[in-house]
């Protein structure tokens, strides 16, 4: 897997090392799938809150941030020989995601960790638009979890379930 990364927020500055952190999240999330990420790239970044605003009215026309944005291909991407397939952006709201994080009680780097595997799910097609889609979706998260020895999201504090 190929990470393209960037933090356009200071407040993501309270994780020691985010980009490792969003690494093995990503990855955790390919593994729960069974999806071989060897030949895959995609891009991550850490806002704040009025970028994703901002993407959320422009793409979605909600008003608002929201936890975390994914922006899937949808269809493969012309690579050459040797380069990795472009699978989409995964983008997050500092404020939103420290505020979720503690009101629940729960470590920045935890919640941080379930977004992203969601992001990267819904990259690879899940989504949770109907209870079945849902329950497909929401049995892979606490799965990914599990492979970085973290809780599973859906136990504890509802509120911090995930928004799109």
């Amino acid at each position: 897997m190929e990470l393209t990364f960037d933090i356009s927020s200071g407040d993501w500055n309270q994780l020691e090392d985010p980009e490792q952190l969003v690494c093995m999240a990503a990855g955790a999330a390919f593994d729960a799938d069974g999806f071989d990420a060897t030949d895959v790239e995609l891009s991550v970044v850490l806002a704040d809150d009025e970028f994703v605003a901002d993407l959320n009215q422009r793409w979605r026309a909600k008003q608002g941030a929201t936890n975390v944005l994914s922006f899937p291909v949808g269809e493969d991407i012309a690579h050459g020989d040797g380069e990795p397939r472009f699978i989409g952006d995964i983008v997050l709201a500092s404020g939103v995601v420290i505020r979720q994080a503690s009101d629940a009680g729960k470590p920045l780097a935890t919640h941080l960790s379930h977004l992203i595997v969601h992001g990267v799910l819904h990259l690879l097609g899940y989504d949770h638009q109907d209870d079945d889609s849902a329950a497909r979706m929401q049995a892979l998260e606490p799965a990914a979890m599990k492979l970085l020895s973290l809780p599973d999201p859906y136990l504890e504090h509802e509120e911090t379930a995930v928004a799109g």
